[in-house]
């Protein structure tokens, strides 16, 4: 019954948070972002364009869905990179910081780096970050009572994108996605947009 509760009181935020959504075909996932990189580099979403993205949105001090879903997106990519049709050039992994107070962007490159070199962490401030996680319909949540130094978890959507040349939303994984399932429905999505 707990648990039934918890997750009751967490579509009911969620909701509250995104308002109600109407829609039909695809959803209006994404959009446009400018965040920094481990090097302090900006990076625009439309130097993206013509490319295939994959984006997950999380956190550093995550204790195991991150590493897991990290591990997953570096098994995708890997095997993407390696197949002559899809190739390195076609895919860019992104993972978004949604705790940018712990989160710097030094941070995010010494983390992903740990994953795949391959994969771009990203970080910036609140507001900006907030924007973007509400244009991907990502769910998070942290603490308000935190004080500075204190350790917290953060709770938040498991779901990793492949978003489109053009930007646009094309599918989604989820937790109980492996990587060989979601490798295959990428690869099939990307020869069919070729």
């Amino acid at each position: 019954s707990f648990l039934y509760y918890y997750q009751t009181e967490k579509d009911r935020i969620t909701r509250e948070r995104m308002g109600r959504v109407d829609s039909a075909g695809k959803p209006l996932l994404g959009g446009p972002f400018e965040l920094k990189d481990g090097d302090g580099v900006l990076h625009k979403s439309e130097e993206y364009l013509g490319k295939y993205l994959l984006v997950y949105f999380g956190f550093t001090n995550c204790p195991d869905i991150c590493p897991a879903e990290l591990e997953k997106m570096a098994a995708m990519v890997e095997n993407l990179d390696a197949m002559p049709e899809v190739g390195a050039e076609k895919l860019q992994p992104i993972f978004i910081t949604i705790d940018p107070k712990r989160d710097t962007p030094e941070l995010m490159k010494e983390y992903t780096a740990e994953f795949s070199s391959r994969i771009l962490g990203l970080s910036g401030d609140i507001p900006t970050l907030k924007a973007i996680a509400k244009s991907y319909r990502v769910y998070y949540s942290i603490p308000d009572d935190v004080e500075d130094g204190e350790d917290y978890l953060v709770d938040h959507s498991i779901i990793m994108y492949l978003m489109g040349p053009d930007g646009n939303y094309m599918a989604h994984f989820g937790q109980n996605t492996t990587a060989e399932q979601a490798t295959a429905e990428c690869k099939q999505l990307i020869l069919q947009g070729q």
